[in-house]
């Protein structure tokens, strides 16, 4: 067997994963508590263990089982700080260890580095694995005093995480015992704010279409001296606990609505911000009073701000937070629900709210590429959303596999680290002037959407095209109906609109023609003649799609033609199924 010798002097390390084994030689733990022990430091101990492994060398055999392990090494080995120690035990199971005082990074920290380096799924072609990992805890010298000790306390930890089926760190230690008071937990968190611990992160919206960045998504984060920085998984607990969920929410709206404002004002107008409003903050009565005044202090549209509102909050049937929600849609905010699927609402709670998009949960994007029943559960909420007049943003996606499901399936909007992972604003500058993000992937994925336009009046043409070019179609422009027939007769046209009087036919009859030569194609009249028999026949041939009128309202104009570009690829979709 070939052996790897690190630059201190022929240690030999494990062949696949290029990591010491424990016990064979590299750095030795009895070692690292002596000297832990020295320098007034205590050490934490991570079991870690691979969830499903055997299903990857069962399913997929050895050559990709050993290809995703030393993939996963890699990843455990990147996340690593300098100073921390990383070694294989055997199979799929490994021992990260680190020192630390008070002030500096601890074993949560640890967990949570070695958790976001998999928040990406492995590729190793033609496979997407998700990896997720239990990971077993304990710290020296509080759990045990020496090595062997340390080593079997991390274990027990680590059985224990098993049996409680948890994907999280078994913690010995936590920001806040179970019997601490809500009184010493209001202090403990108020000083926070003060202190100006928590902070906020941002990850960017992606249009479905083209790939450019529509607004970014608020997530808050806490800095905290002993444990680092934490999701708000680690601490929202705490924070309803004290009983500082709604002042902590408005908080983070009001920095979230800063930090557009400022963008805003550098040019960057075409910028949204989606924020989470918890549901202490919904049933507040002046809720929509506060939101209010802040839009007119930062002289913010309120049509850029969109609030995502958990499930839990519309199970309730709350009046006060139909209220609420009403309210912010009468302001012109836009109102998401909150990974959508696992909070059980019925669809009947879904439909009685003034709703304007939903954000599928990442658990149902995270194998909707490979799990039949992943990939209908997420073709059954897109369908869904769109009936009720909403968008559907996925969250999560993180890989073009995902992706192209999804755009496939005509998912309006993206979120995840296939884009960009949250970053805190000094590290978004460059991303948001770029503004289109993996051009190459949506260039690839999207077939090409062709728009003709007809109409006789020239100044009619130029303003349909100018409005339906920033949608990212292909626009085609005909003066007459000859005009049009030759451009159908040379392009794949997928969607026609047309006026209603032109000279030598009428819109009507152009169309019926349209539909006997090329039947698959979306055709709506759009006019300011209003002949309804006429109008009507058309229609109950089959001749015409819809019939629009002008003048038009801009928005409601080219929300129909999206729909009828969604409604010829569905129409592909399905022959393509027979």
């Amino acid at each position: 067997m070939a052996q790897r010798y690190d630059e201190f002097g022929g240690v030999p390390v494990d062949p696949l994963t290029s990591l010491y084994r424990l016990g064979a030689g590299g750095p030795n733990l009895t070692t690292a508590l002596a000297a832990a022990a020295a320098t007034g430091r205590k050490v934490a101990l991570l079991h870690i263990d691979v969830d499903g492994f055997d299903a990857i060398n069962r399913g997929m055999g050895d050559s990709v089982g050993d290809q995703a392990l030393a993939a996963i090494a890699q990843r455990l080995h990147k996340a690593m700080p300098p100073g921390g120690w990383l070694w294989r035990i055997g199979g799929d199971a490994f021992l990260a260890g680190i020192g630390f005082r008070r002030d500096e990074p601890d074993a949560a920290a640890l967990a949570e580095r070695l958790r976001d380096a998999f928040e990406t799924p492995l590729t190793i072609p033609p496979y997407t694995l998700p990896i997720a990992l239990t990971m077993g805890v304990a710290i020296y010298p509080d759990h045990a005093d020496n090595a062997a000790a340390l080593l079997a306390c991390a274990e027990q930890s680590l059985h224990r995480a098993h049996r409680d089926a948890r994907h999280d760190a078994n913690l010995f230690p936590a920001v806040a015992t179970a019997g601490e008071s809500t009184e010493m937990l209001t202090r403990t968190l108020r000083a926070a704010m003060e202190r100006g611990e928590f902070q906020l992160y941002y990850q960017p919206t992606v249009n479905g279409h083209d790939g450019s960045i529509d607004g970014m998504n608020a997530l808050l984060r806490w800095y905290n001296r002993e444990h680092g920085l934490m999701r708000p998984g680690r601490f929202l607990e705490l924070v309803d606990r004290a009983g500082l969920a709604a002042p902590l929410g408005y908080w983070v709206v009001r920095k979230a609505a800063e930090q557009l404002a400022d963008w805003r004002m550098d040019g960057l107008d075409y910028l949204n911000m989606s924020v989470h409003l918890p549901n202490p903050m919904l049933a507040r009565q002046d809720c929509v009073d506060l939101i209010g005044e802040l839009l007119h202090q930062l002289d913010l549209p309120p049509q850029a701000l969109a609030f995502e509102v958990p499930e839990s909050a519309l199970a309730l049937d709350a009046r006060n937070v139909y209220d609420t929600l009403g309210g912010l849609r009468a302001l012109g905010a836009t109102l998401t629900v909150q990974d959508f699927g696992v909070g059980g609402l019925s669809f009947a709670a879904l439909a009685q709210y003034p709703l304007d998009r939903l954000k599928i949960d990442r658990s149902f994007i995270r194998n909707v590429a490979s799990d039949p029943r992943s990939a209908a559960i997420v073709r059954g909420i897109i369908a869904m959303g769109h009936r009720l007049g909403m968008k559907v943003v996925a969250k999560g996606v993180e890989n073009e596999a995902e992706l192209g499901f999804l755009r496939r399936n005509h998912c309006d909007f993206f979120q995840g680290y296939l884009f960009c992972p949250p970053l805190p604003v000094e590290g978004l500058d460059e991303l948001i002037r770029k503004r289109f993000l993996l051009p190459q992937v949506f260039a690839t994925t999207s077939p090409e959407r062709i728009l003709l336009l007809v109409d006789d009046e020239e100044n009619v043409l130029r303003s349909l095209a100018r409005l339906f070019r920033r949608d990212g179609y292909q626009i085609l422009t005909a003066s007459s109906v000859r005009e049009a027939f030759d451009l159908l007769a040379s392009r794949s046209v997928q969607v026609i609109v047309s006026d209603q009087r032109m000279g030598g036919m009428n819109g009507t009859e152009f169309l019926t023609r349209v539909r006997d030569l090329y039947p698959d194609t979306i055709r709506m009249v759009l006019s300011g003649y209003t002949d309804l028999a006429t109008i009507t026949e058309a229609i109950n041939r089959g001749a015409i799609y819809r019939f629009l009128t002008k003048p038009w309202n801009d928005d409601e104009l080219r929300q129909h033609i999206r729909d009828a570009f969604r409604a010829h690829e569905q129409r592909g979709a399905l022959d393509d199924d027979y």
